[in-house]
């Protein structure tokens, strides 16, 4: 009675397994347990029982491969110690004999090799002891159904092999339409797939032309796809026709492989006199395309739209210009094109990251958009770079009112979150026919004039000018080239000293980017900051400098140089997308320079052309104990008052007063006007490009003692230049032809 309630209890419990599945041939499921030991034997045996289904017991490899020799054995439950072997034997001998079996491992051995080297041998699944109830039930019935349905399988490929149902079974279960036409067109045969596909019944459409199911646009062309009369290569292959559904009309593209074949068992041709044939029917096969059909329709929108705003791109800016340059040789009239450039964009994203700047960029494109026709084209090519056309403008001013429009727009602020952002233009603008006879050339002109907006301070417009053509275009070749520079390592640093002539050693070293290439032997990089400053490359090229820098400062460390004051060139450009500082802590901390080591320098034009971010940005770094160097000094504002309001430790006197201090008597006031300044501001001041005795002679003589020039030493690897430094160091430095390099 007990037995019985634990029983009832246990159906309960798992309902999922209370009503056991029949077995297809009428044979009972038969469970095989393994297991060295009696009561867990019994204990398997009792939790299966309401399943149902036989159990047999084996405690050993021997018994149990007797009971799978005498019996049809459904489920193995199988332990991996036995007293005469493992589980393992009997998996093995499972495999071997290609017995149905399925086997499932309850064991101790819960290990990974264990339980990977069983399912390797064929388990099914493995339970690790001990195991609850349920899992167990769960395991079993899942193995049992899948038996079951594995023998259904088997049953149903048997009794479909060899026979006409076969035949009947793949056809109407086809993924394709499979159809036959009489001589008159219409409907002889068609497969279930019709009903899915488009509504019909088959039965309804027998009988039925097969216009009924083409859309009216194409029944000329299902003619002769559909209603095919021509056999071998002539047959239609992949033409394509449009259907219609039957009870929504929507419509379906398909593909239509329509044949005719000659004399068959299917009678579709029957001879006629002599050894002719008579044309009774066509066969085909319809599959739908629509998914494919969308899907290229989606392919071909990227191609030709901005994924991000959904303008067009360059590859449909190009197409619409060379129709529209077309039209105006026709017609005499004129065509603009205007190239946009939102300056300082590049600010937004590394301030409020990608995400927004994406954001912002779909609202200026909604913005400018407003302000166009209906048959203006404007297009996004780049980050932060549009294209707009103009075809068919009354005169050239036109172009110039939108060009206006658009910069007057700046003053408009764009909301994002809790900010107002004001971002203006840069717009060039180049007309035909005035400029360029093809579309390559008024893009390449309205990109000069561009630049020459920039070049006069940005947010503004120009029109192309024949004197725009000696403005520096930076290429994608140049690009890629600085690119690959830096991916192959061929940059480098060079070092010139500069020199206390009081106390004759040298003090600092002026860090000097170098570019070793194969093809030349060394390129300057006066030529590479410019195209580095206006693409992304700059803060790549900064941070490869600062980091090669701390390295080497980590190297005089070694040496025991370590009061060497390095000076690194920045851009403003690194200051304005917010990566100089983050480059400089993390590199200091990387190669643990001391941060009193290093000096930044930046030129004076490119301070004041900011002076409040210059200033914010400067004393951020002077926070951490690293120096700021004003580059040539003495060709801007050089002034006190912001001298005073900027965290300076050093003044660089301009080489161009240097250069010509023999020959003009007006540069050296000028130069004792900078000292005077730098001693009243307590600031190091350094005089660099001396390249003779006689302008060191009259430095000196001006109170200027820190030097910098070939005269004492070009600029020289760090390797090279350590023998020196050490002479230096050491006291040793008696005179300068000690220290100039051969």
């Amino acid at each position: 009675m007990a037995d019985n309630n634990r029983l009832e209890n246990q159906c309960l419990l798992f309902p999922e397994v209370s009503t056991p599945p029949t077995n297809p041939e009428g044979h009972p499921v038969s469970i095989l347990v393994v297991d060295d030991e009696q009561r867990v034997r019994q204990s398997i045996c009792d939790i299966l029982k309401p399943l149902g289904y036989r159990t047999i017991q084996a405690e050993s490899v021997s018994e149990a491969i007797k009971w799978l020799k005498s019996e049809q054995v459904t489920i193995a439950l199988v332990d991996l110690n036995l007293a005469d072997g493992t589980g393992h034997e009997i998996m093995h001998y499972i495999q071997d004999k290609h017995s149905p079996t399925r086997v499932i491992v309850i064991s101790g051995e819960s290990t990974f090799d264990h339980a990977s080297l069983s399912l390797r041998n064929g388990a099914c699944d493995f339970l690790r002891k001990p195991y609850l109830p349920a899992a167990l039930l769960k395991t079993v019935t899942k193995e049992i159904n899948k038996a079951q349905t594995q023998h259904r399988y088997h049953q149903i490929q048997k009794e479909l092999k060899g026979s006409e149902a076969l035949h009947r079974f793949i056809v109407h279960n086809s993924p394709d339409i499979i159809y036959m036409l009489d001589h008159e067109g219409r409907f002889s045969f068609v497969n279930r797939r019709v009903g899915s596909l488009l509504g019909y019944r088959e039965k309804n459409l027998i009988g039925q032309h097969y216009s009924t199911i083409v859309y009216k646009e194409d029944i000329e062309k299902a003619k002769y796809a559909l209603n095919e009369r021509r056999t071998g290569d002539r047959a239609t292959f992949g033409a394509e026709l449009r259907l219609v559904t039957q009870h929504t009309q929507e419509v379906r593209f398909v593909e239509s492989h329509s044949l005719c074949i000659e004399l068959t068992s299917m009678g579709i041709y029957r001879p006629a006199n002599g050894s002719s044939t008579e044309f009774i029917g066509t066969y085909g096969i319809i599959r739908d395309i629509t998914e494919r059909k969308r899907s290229e329709a989606l392919q071909q929108h990227h191609y030709y739209f901005d994924h991000l705003t959904n303008l067009p791109n360059r590859a449909l800016f190009n197409d619409r210009l060379h129709i529209a340059l077309a039209q105006a040789r026709r017609s005499k009239t004129p065509v603009a094109v205007l190239f946009l450039d939102i300056d300082r964009f590049r600010a937004i994203n590394d301030r409020l990251g990608h995400l927004a700047g994406d954001k912002i960029l779909q609202r200026i494109a909604q913005r400018l958009k407003s302000n166009l026709r209906e048959e203006d084209t404007l297009a996004r090519i780049g980050g932060d770079e549009f294209l707009l056309l103009l075809p068919r403008i009354s005169k050239i001013q036109d172009a110039l009112q939108i060009a206006e429009k658009i910069n007057q727009s700046g003053s408009v602020a764009i909301p994002y979150q809790d900010q107002e952002l004001y971002l203006t233009f840069s717009i060039g603008i180049a007309t035909f026919p005035e400029v360029g006879c093809n579309e390559q050339d008024l893009i390449r002109c309205a990109e000069l004039a561009k630049y020459q907006v920039k070049e006069n301070g940005r947010d503004g417009h120009a029109f192309y000018q024949n004197h725009s053509r000696h403005i520096p275009l930076p290429t994608l070749e140049m690009e890629q080239t600085i690119r690959r520079g830096l991916e192959q390592n061929e940059f480098e640093l060079h070092y010139q000293p500069q020199i206390d002539t009081v106390a004759k050693r040298v003090i600092g070293l002026e860090a000097l980017l170098r570019w070793k290439r194969p093809e030349d032997s060394e390129r300057m990089p006066a030529d590479l900051i410019a195209v580095a400053e206006q693409s992304d490359l700059i803060c790549a090229l900064g941070k490869w400098t600062i980091e090669r820098a701390c390295r080497d400062g980590q190297r005089l460390q070694e040496h025991s140089l370590t009061d060497l004051k390095i000076s690194v060139n920045v851009s403003m450009q690194q200051i304005d997308r917010y990566c100089l500082k983050n480059d400089l802590l993390e590199n200091i901390e990387r190669y643990n320079v001391d941060q009193n080591q290093l000096e930044v320098e930046l030129t004076e034009s490119s301070i004041m052309k900011n002076m409040d971010r210059s200033a914010k940005a400067l004393n951020s770094l002077t926070k951490y104990g690293i120096g700021v160097a004003i580059d040539d000094f003495g060709t801007g504002y050089s002034s006190l008052s912001y001298l005073q309001s900027l965290p300076v430790s050093t003044l660089k006197i301009d080489r161009s007063f240097v250069t010509k201090l023999c020959e003009e008597e007006n540069k050296l006031p000028i130069i004792k006007a900078i000292l005077h300044m730098a001693k009243a501001l307590n600031l190091r001041c350094i005089a660099e490009g001396v390249e003779n005795e006689e302008q060191d002679r009259i430095l000196q003589q001006a109170g200027c003692t820190i030097i910098q020039g070939y005269h004492y030493c070009r600029p020289l690897p760090l390797n090279q230049l350590i023998p020196y430094l050490k002479q230096s160091r050491q006291g040793t430095l008696h005179h300068r032809k000690q220290l100039r390099a051969t």
